[in-house]
């Protein structure tokens, strides 16, 4: 009965009818809410990152372990070199099309007015797919106005189904200009966000315009060194809860209204982050978990360091 209500709503989606206070609704297999985003679609608010998997076929192994486990959305990026794995984890699951939210990333050499709309085509080759569920451009560097222009362009086309910008914290500027010139509106701003750096300015910004946050290194990252994990405020409602860290962490993105899409290649762990839907936290533990915020990231490159890296990048294809 379930998956035939996901069906049904997934249908009634396509065809640009969303009923009213969905995301309070509608949930997938694995009881993970579904967020309803500002052009009127819903995208499940909980997925595997598939950043630094150790390879293409690992990324596969991976997927398919989350998907079995109830994941139906999956976060890529040319980037990251996985895209062919995710795309055959699709197809081997079993899962109908339409329950699997893709998401996947444009790199900054491949933004530019006709150039972009060539990559997405690439892309989709790449994956196999017919449709990207969410296109990112990945870096607010070079002409990211160009690549959203065809973007929008894809989205008319069928070939993409809604937009949204990675790493456009870097500044001011850069969000104003992407608003700015932006006719189909971004539906959602990935950055890095965790209890130690809640980006709490951040998420007040995108609020008037309906903007989804996206969480990446919800848990800190290789980066941090397991700082997070160590806290004795995160350890003792763990405790509590017996849970592990991790899901605390976790149920706290869920609960404060963030989507997340933690990353694991570790079959154990893959299922472990996704059971978080069978507890809460109270209203005083979400508060002791606001209460750790030190606006501490873990990813601190600058923007000109971040430009190096970008056009240092040499992709396989």
């Amino acid at each position: 009965m379930k998956k035939k209500m996901i069906v049904l709503f997934l249908s009634l989606i396509s065809s640009g009818f969303v009923p009213a206070l969905a995301q309070d609704v509608y949930t997938t297999v694995a009881n993970v809410p579904m967020v309803q985003l500002n052009n009127g679609m819903l995208m499940p608010q909980f997925g595997l990152g598939t950043f630094m998997q150790p390879s293409d076929e690992a990324c596969e192994q991976s997927c398919l372990t989350a998907l079995k486990a109830g994941y139906r959305h999956i976060d890529t990026a040319h980037a990251y070199q996985d895209e062919r794995g995710v795309g055959r984890a699709v197809k081997k699951s079993g899962i109908p099309r339409e329950e699997i939210w893709v998401t996947s990333k444009l790199w900054p050499t491949e933004y530019g007015e006709g150039k972009t709309l060539k990559a997405i085509d690439q892309m989709l080759e790449r994956m196999q797919l017919n449709y990207i569920d969410l296109l990112y451009v990945h870096q607010p560097i070079g002409d990211f106005v160009g690549a959203w222009k065809d973007m929008e362009r894809a989205v008319a086309m069928g070939k993409v189904r809604a937009l949204g910008i990675s790493n456009f914290d870097a500044n001011d500027e850069v969000f104003r200009v992407i608003m700015d010139s932006a006719r189909v509106k971004p539906t959602v701003l990935q950055i890095e966000c965790h209890p130690y750096a809640q980006r709490l300015d951040m998420r007040k910004k995108v609020q008037p315009y309906g903007i989804q946050v996206e969480c990446w290194f919800p848990l800190g990252g290789a980066m941090s060194q397991g700082a997070l994990f160590k806290d004795p405020t995160i350890k003792k409602i763990a405790e509590a809860h017996d849970k592990t860290a991790a899901q605390i962490i976790l149920r706290w993105h869920i609960q404060e209204g963030l989507s997340i899409i933690p990353g694991a290649s570790n079959p154990d762990y893959i299922r472990e982050n996704i059971n978080i839907f069978d507890f809460s936290l109270s209203d005083e533990e979400m508060v002791q978990m606001r209460q750790l915020n030190k606006e501490k990231r873990f990813f601190n490159a600058t923007l000109e360091q971040v430009e190096q890296m970008v056009w240092g990048a040499k992709f396989n294809d």
